[in-house]
């Protein structure tokens, strides 16, 4: 293999590189989850953050139009006992029934707000 062969590879390698980087940001900033799903699958989390994502309480966290991967990355922390407080346990027992994707949509759901 020639030297111009070696440069057409490694930048074809880059390129390839580039493209699947460009791509995973993308999808970074798609549709989260299902919003429609996310609200019928939070019927325990307005209790304290209301339907609407407001809290009842000033202790509780405002689910208000927070970014949906903040909120996955939250409620995914307090299933794996990453996340400690007051209400960590009472947390985790809420979300322990819900499938990553069930997660995905609550999080779409309360970032719409």
């Amino acid at each position: 293999m020639n030297i111009l062969s070696k440069v057409i590879t490694g930048l074809t390698f880059s390129l390839v590189l580039s493209s699947a980087s460009a791509l995973a940001s993308q999808e970074s900033t798609t549709p989260f989850g299902d919003v429609k799903l996310g609200e019928m699958k939070a019927p325990s989390c307005v209790f304290c953050h209301n339907p609407n994502g407001a809290p009842n309480q000033a202790s509780y966290p405002n689910l208000n139009g927070q970014d949906p991967l903040y909120l996955f990355n939250a409620m995914n922390a307090y299933l794996n006992d990453e996340r400690s407080g007051a209400m960590a346990a009472l947390m985790k027992a809420q979300l322990q029934n819900l499938t990553e994707q069930d997660l995905r949509d609550v999080a779409a759901f309360y970032s719409s707000k």
